[in-house]
C-alpha cells in the first residue's frame, strides 16, 4: 500500500467513527497483522488516546497512533538497549517534528483552537456538522502519510 492509500485509509477509518489514534493505527493493520498482532486488541489499546488522551486535549491522538505503530514496527523490548532507545527517540522526534511543521503543533487543543485544560469527557456525536468543524480526518491522514513515508 502506498503512502496516499495509507493516508486515505486513516481518513476513512476516522470517518467510520474510530478515534484519531485508532484511525491511524488501523491504517497499518496489514503491517501489524503480518507481525502476528491482533487488530482488535490494538484498537482497544489505542482507544484511550482519542481527543488528545481521553479528551484532555494533550498530544494529538493521530500523533499517538503514529507513534504506537512506530513502536510496534521499530520499537525495542530490552530495557538495557540504550542505542535502540536513542535511535527510536530520535525517530519519534523526527516524525513528530514533521507533523508539527505541517500542522503547527502536535497538541490537540492547539490544532483545534480550544482553550487550555481538559474537555468534557463525553465524546461528541459524529454528525456532518462535527466533521465539517474538525480537521481530525486530515490530521489522521497526515500522520499516516508521514509514518508510511518513513517505513517505506
Amino acid at each position: 500500500m502506498d503512502t496516499s492509500e495509507r493516508a486515505e485509509k486513516a481518513k476513512a477509518n476516522f470517518l467510520q467513527g474510530y478515534n484519531c489514534a485508532q484511525a491511524v493505527l488501523l491504517s497499518f493493520d496489514d503491517v501489524l497483522e503480518a507481525q502476528g498482532l491482533d487488530a482488535q486488541a490494538l484498537t482497544r489499546l489505542a482507544s484511550p488516546f482519542g481527543g488528545g488522551m481521553g479528551r484532555m486535549r494533550e498530544v494529538c491522538g493521530a500523533v499517538s497512533g503514529m507513534l504506537m505503530v512506530l513502536g510496534l514496527v521499530e520499537g525495542y523490548d530490552d530495557p538495557r538497549a540504550f542505542a535502540a532507545k536513542k535511535e527510536l527517540y530520535a525517530t519519534v522526534q523526527e516524525l513528530a517534528g514533521k507533523f508539527r511543521e505541517e500542522n503547527g503543533s502536535i497538541v490537540c487543543r492547539e490544532l483545534l483552537g480550544l482553550p487550555k485544560g481538559p474537555d468534557d469527557a463525553t465524546p461528541e456525536q459524529r454528525t456532518q456538522g462535527y466533521y465539517r468543524k474538525r480537521p481530525c480526518q486530515e490530521l489522521c491522514a497526515c500522520a499516516a502519510r508521514i509514518l508510511a513515508e518513513h517505513i517505506a
